[in-house]
């Protein structure tokens, strides 16, 4: 089984980093801050103004670390790659099945993952609620998308396909506030704001899926998958549309999960954002919290309901990879999509 390895998230404004032999290291205002031996990392993140001297973007290259940029809020701003690693037949099967009706039973897959872990989320959340009202919604709402399967068995295309994915993500969207129980003065939610994120609580959402985007896009590329190849995401330049299938499968008991705990748990606190009038964005130290929580998060050990072991829940995109890559190569009859318990 993958071992799972390291993220480093660079987060200071004006960080340097460079290859040191066989570690890398940053400095922030000429002081080395830290040293990290190379083995033990998979990937680089890299927030805000950071400069990566060339010799260490070649490293990465050649040792097959990926090394990515976002502004300090996690907007995407570009990847560096090595040379494109894979088996070039296993994307070669990954094309023509996007072309096929393969890709139809494929998207029905992905969304009908989607409809069991949020109706999952709405109904453990109305178990512990305290508040009838609230209990009431969630419940409704659950009933609601888990009747949306059935449509989605009879879809014909993509377009009712994605379709009955908008509709899904707007009524779990529409009780989301139901379950966030503390701090309701800071955390509300209204509704899904994305770029940019117009509350704390969206602000939450959007980084923590921009940390599984990447995690998923790591997976894809470990395995030789292309991650602009998807099955139900429409393929655009610079869209990694098959990372954002998976992503369906896992947002809601990856990043909502956490995203409400935090919250509950006061771990964020409403002054560690900033608002302005056109966007709320978290401080360095909130993503700091943030990150910390998720790197902890991934430790947790579950039991994989297809493979039935025990691994640490930060390796689920990796084994999503690996599975989906069989399925294509024709060693497993249908895919088999996570669905959380």
């Amino acid at each position: 089984m993958k071992r799972l390895l390291n993220t480093l998230y660079v987060l200071t404004e004006d960080s340097y980093l460079s290859k040191q032999g066989e570690t890398i290291c940053v400095h922030v205002g000429g002081a080395e801050k830290i040293r990290v031996p190379v083995h033990t990392l998979e990937s680089i993140l890299c927030f805000g103004n950071t400069t990566v001297s060339t010799p260490l973007i070649a490293f990465c290259g050649e040792k097959g670390i990926g090394l990515a940029f976002y502004s300090d809020q996690g907007r995407f701003y570009g990847r560096i790659e090595g040379p494109v690693r894979g088996n070039v037949l296993l994307r070669t099967k990954q094309y023509s099945a996007a072309s096929t009706e393969q890709a139809l039973l494929m998207a029905k897959n992905f969304v009908a993952t989607k409809i069991a872990n949020g109706r999952n989320i709405l109904l453990r959340s109305a178990r512990d609620s305290n508040n009838h009202e609230a209990d009431s919604k969630l419940k409704k709402a659950a009933q609601k998308i888990a009747y949306l399967s059935s449509q989605l068995a009879t879809a014909e295309n993509h377009d009712q396909i994605r379709g009955i994915e908008g509709i899904v993500a707007n009524r779990y969207f529409a009780v989301f506030d139901c379950m966030v129980k503390v701090n309701k003065e800071d955390f509300y939610f209204e509704k899904r704001s994305k770029r940019p994120p117009m509350d704390r609580v969206n602000a939450l959402l959007s980084f923590l899926y921009m940390l599984l985007a990447n995690d998923i896009r790591s997976a894809l590329e470990g395995v030789g998958l292309d991650p602009a190849v998807g099955f139900l995401h429409a393929m655009r330049p610079g869209r990694p549309s098959l990372a954002l299938d998976i992503m369906e499968e896992l947002r809601a008991p990856l990043c909502d999960r956490l995203a409400l705990a935090l919250i509950k748990l006061k771990q964020v606190q409403g002054d560690g954002f900033e608002l302005t009038p056109t966007a709320v964005r978290m401080t360095e130290e909130t993503r700091k919290t943030v990150i910390t929580a998720w790197q902890k998060r991934k430790m947790d050990e579950i039991t994989h309901p297809f493979l039935e072991e025990k691994m640490p829940i930060g390796l689920i995109p990796h084994i999503q990879s690996q599975l989906l890559a069989r399925y294509l190569r024709g060693d497993l009859d249908s895919y088999p999509p996570f669905y959380w318990k």
